[in-house]
């Protein structure tokens, strides 16, 4: 019988996303398959612990979220040991106890800071652990809004127009409300640089309200930008990685007029917050274009595995704008990186095969390169 290949999900994290993760690792644990895959659940709590946990106790709550139990021992993960170990990374407890899970691969469900920005991918590859998703360079810059919208830019993809800055500018000055409002036009709209799942975005449509929504900002991240805002419908396209890339069809998101714009609490918090049209309803040649643009997008940031691309599609120009590009998307119930693949023809369990199966092609690929480069 062949062996199954051992998935470390990990889960949890100190952004303030850790409960979105926990849903995404929900759905991501219950819709591996058992008959290829052996599901080691660990988690990074609030504080930065690891801990390890009985996949049969955390299984019982179901594909809605986890509970990351304070009893479950607290782990650290370990480089392979030589060809001994098959070259396995493990997750190794703290407390002396023997018990020691060697793993193949580890399948971040994670978002924000300190999970989808390179610092975890950048711990992985030193630990020469394979890992789904994008590596450290795609994985930062897709962390953060700026310099995405930048290397867009450079390579011709197109961006609204924004202003970006940090903390340290704007109490000193070098940044003022009036130059904000020489260069943009209401409404605006106020983001973290480093933050997802619009945590912390906030819709200005008076100038008056920009301090509160920029100090609000500011509790995420020491670096903001201030968006153009746009009469834009909201498009989103799911990428796979290979070769070539797989690109979806475009979702829209609807708001609900009560929400403004697709927030947090639109999201996650309001069950009819946001109604989706899958495939979006555009013309063709939007279509086209739109998935094209995705692309390009992933290709611009050199992502791998995955992507969820987000864009803007202006109602009275039908011009699209690149809104950011997400290295980790969701994999919630509800979350449209799923979901628009599922639409693409590509169900929910054989995406995390893929997504696995492409982590252990491309950490191969570059232990090879390693090899060759150390002999």
């Amino acid at each position: 019988m062949t062996e199954k290949t051992r998935v470390a999900v990990l889960y949890g994290g100190r952004s303030g996303e850790h409960e979105v993760s926990l849903r995404s690792a929900a759905s991501v644990i219950r819709h591996l398959d058992r008959d290829r895959f052996e599901v080691i659940p660990v988690s990074i709590d609030k504080a930065g612990r690891w801990q390890r946990h009985d996949l049969r106790r955390i299984t019982q709550t179901g594909d809605e979220s986890l509970a990351i139990p304070p009893e479950s021992p607290e782990v650290r993960l370990a480089p392979g040991i030589g060809e001994g170990a098959g070259g396995r990374a493990a997750v190794v407890a703290l407390d002396g106890a023997p018990a020691r899970a060697e793993i193949d691969v580890v399948f971040p469900v994670l978002h924000g800071p300190l999970c989808e920005d390179g610092t975890l991918q950048g711990l992985l590859e030193l630990t020469e652990t394979a890992y789904v998703g994008s590596g450290v360079m795609a994985s930062a810059v897709g962390m953060d809004k700026d310099v995405t919208k930048r290397l867009a830019g450079l390579a011709g993809i197109p961006i609204a127009p924004y202003r970006a800055f940090t903390r340290r500018a704007w109490e000193r000055g070098a940044v003022s409300h009036d130059d904000i409002a020489a260069t943009l036009t209401l409404p605006v709209f106020v983001k973290p640089c480093n933050m997802g799942s619009s945590v912390g975005i906030h819709k200005v449509k008076d100038w008056n309200d920009l301090p509160a929504a920029l100090a609000d900002a500011f509790r995420y991240d020491v670096k903001v930008l201030v968006e153009q805002g746009i009469d834009a419908r909201e498009v989103e396209v799911a990428v796979l990685d290979g070769d070539p890339p797989f690109v979806s069809v475009a979702s829209e998101l609807n708001p609900q007029p009560h929400h403004d714009f697709y927030s947090y609490a639109a999201k996650y918090l309001d069950p009819e917050g946001a109604s989706v049209d899958l495939p979006a309803k555009i013309t063709p040649a939007q279509m086209e274009r739109v998935r094209a643009l995705a692309l390009q997008a992933f290709e611009a940031l050199e992502c791998s595995g995955m992507a969820r691309v987000d864009f803007f599609l202006d109602r009275q120009t039908g011009d699209f704008y690149l809104n950011e590009v997400n290295t980790l998307p969701g994999f919630t119930s509800i979350s449209m990186y799923p979901q628009m693949m599922e639409a693409s023809g590509v169900p929910y369990p054989e995406l995390l095969t893929r997504l696995v199966e492409l982590a252990l092609e491309r950490h191969r690929t570059r232990r090879g390169l390693t090899r060759e480069f150390e002999g």
